[in-house]
């Protein structure tokens, strides 16, 4: 049987389908795909490393002390019949603070004084007995027995007269004692006593106390620890002695400011102080060791027992390096790293201008100021990342600019 005609339309559809299958294969063949765009890459500023002379400074924790510190006590027994100083006021040595009652010392003083006279008035008669009898024993007049007796009742004569000096300087000594005065110049504190109460020489408190402030010292601790490690790298020649400055320490008072004083044109500067000595025993309870500083405080700022934080020149370092603190970071382990530049070989793929990041591990000693001061890790000329190391990692290639 003979097939009928397929209609036009069904023989175009047939042809596009046998077609399409060519020209999608043909067009998958010849097909070149362009690899994503790369992310632009990381910016972070930097600084090349440098070395400079650092005097290096610890602050350490203080008390200050009086200069002279004085009790003023009785040294006779008796009322209190007047107290002749202000409390908290400024005296000085030799001014009378308290009157005792004196009329049992003046008395026992016009007795000693009148049993002198007394013997004083004897000595001339024994004297001239004496020297008579010597001439009468020549001739035979007086026996030798009269002339012993005579001298030994002229010699035990002087021998009492000496006697009721001694004591009447005694009397002298406790009528002055009455008088109770002060024994160093400086500012008395509050009274212990008033006018009627009795005090002894022998009580166990003290009626005023009178403390120099005007220089004062400064009592600095510091831990056996860092002392060691300060003697150390003196002796290795890390660190210097920074000559006369060294000697001289600064103080920051409990509210954080500066101990400083106006000059004659009215500009605030530093009152630097001297230290003096540093102790050779160590507090068995702290591990600490003792300093001692000399302060001048004419304004009277500076009071017993008042805490301070001393400044204290430990000595110089030759080629100190300082890194922003905001440069070191933590590695996995939390050990301080910072970031150094390596310029990148190749600059054909990275497009010029790039670095390879290096972590690198250091050790820092102390903070001056917003830097770090690093012991060991990095040398002077390397280009340490300074910003943007939050946006980095090891091996990563980045843009710098400083």
């Amino acid at each position: 049987m003979k097939q009928s005609a397929l209609s036009p339309v069904a023989s175009l559809f047939i042809a596009a389908c046998l077609l399409f299958p060519a020209f999608g294969l043909s067009g998958c063949k010849g097909d070149t795909t362009t690899p994503p765009p790369q992310p632009p890459l990381v910016q972070v500023r930097c600084a090349a490393v440098e070395t400079q002379r650092l005097t290096l400074t610890r602050t350490l924790p203080g008390r200050i002390s009086a200069f002279t510190v004085s009790e003023v006590r009785p040294q006779v027994d008796g009322i209190v019949q007047a107290r002749l100083f202000e409390e908290g006021a400024d005296v000085t040595a030799g001014q009378v603070l308290y009157q005792i009652d004196p009329a049992l010392y003046q008395a026992a003083y016009n007795n000693a004084k009148a049993t002198l006279d007394r013997a004083l008035a004897e000595e001339d008669t024994a004297r001239r007995l004496a020297e008579r009898y010597t001439r009468l024993a020549k001739t035979h007049a007086v026996s030798i027995q009269d002339q012993d007796d005579a001298k030994a009742a002229y010699q035990k004569l002087k021998a009492e007269i000496q006697a009721c000096r001694e004591t009447l300087k005694t009397a002298a000594i406790n009528l002055g004692y009455t008088h109770i005065t002060a024994p160093v110049t400086g500012r008395i504190g509050r009274s212990a006593v008033t006018p009627g109460a009795l005090v002894t020489r022998h009580q166990a408190f003290p009626l005023a106390k009178i403390q120099q402030i005007h220089p004062v010292y400064v009592d600095i601790t510091q831990s056996n620890a860092q002392l060691l490690r300060l003697r150390r790298a003196l002796s290795s020649g890390a660190l210097t002695r920074g000559g006369a400055d060294s000697a001289k320490v600064r103080l920051y008072l409990e509210d954080g400011s500066a101990y400083q004083c106006k000059t004659e044109s009215g500009q605030e500067q530093w009152v630097e102080g001297d230290l003096l000595f540093s102790d050779i025993t160590i507090d068995e309870s702290t591990g600490t060791v003792s300093l001692r500083a000399k302060f001048d405080n004419p304004d009277g700022i500076l009071l017993p027992g008042m805490y301070v934080r001393a400044q204290v020149v430990e000595g110089v370092l030759e080629k100190a390096i300082l890194v922003p603190q905001k440069s070191v970071g933590r590695d996995a382990r939390n050990q301080p790293q910072v970031f150094v530049l390596t310029p990148c070989t190749d600059t054909q793929a990275t497009g010029g201008d790039t670095y390879t990041v290096e972590g690198r591990p250091v050790s820092f000693d102390r903070s001056v100021d917003n830097a770090w001061l690093i012991g060991s890790g990095l040398a002077a000329g390397e280009m340490l990342v300074v910003d943007g190391i939050h946006k980095i990692r090891p091996g990563q290639v980045v843009r710098a600019n400083q």
